[in-house]
């Protein structure tokens, strides 16, 4: 089971407490762009990722759900958002060390949907 801290004292959390939590990611990191978002950014953490260039890389991404997901994220902490000094303005986007917390929960993704691949080709043949 997982651990909650309440008060300062660590505890076994409840039934209730692990499924609400697993909601909350779920809900947060759901759909089909935050992670891969999160983990463009992370792999490409010296250079100036605008929003065009993370759109134009991503592709599939219109540029309303791109505003939608950056916003989600940055509220939450995952990535920051940096507006430089240029004419035109400049908006740069980079991962948190919060939101690196997420990345060994998507390289397990990653795993999972490699080997479910293999799994499913071997069961088809």
């Amino acid at each position: 089971m997982a651990t909650i801290t309440i008060n300062g004292n660590k505890q076994e959390a409840t039934c209730k407490q692990e499924l609400t939590a697993m909601r909350d990611s779920i809900e947060l990191l759901g759909g089909k762009w935050k992670l891969m978002i999160m983990r463009y950014l992370n792999n490409r953490p010296a250079e100036k990722n605008t929003f065009k260039k993370i759109e134009r890389e991503n592709e599939g991404i219109s540029a309303k759900m791109l505003t939608k997901e950056l916003r989600d994220l940055e509220i939450n902490l995952l990535i920051s958002r940096t507006v430089m000094n240029t004419s035109p303005i400049t908006v740069a986007y980079a991962i948190t060390d919060y939101g690196q917390s997420v990345l060994p929960v998507a390289e397990t993704l990653v795993q999972w949907g490699l080997d479910h691949r293999e799994k499913i080709k071997i069961k088809t043949k």
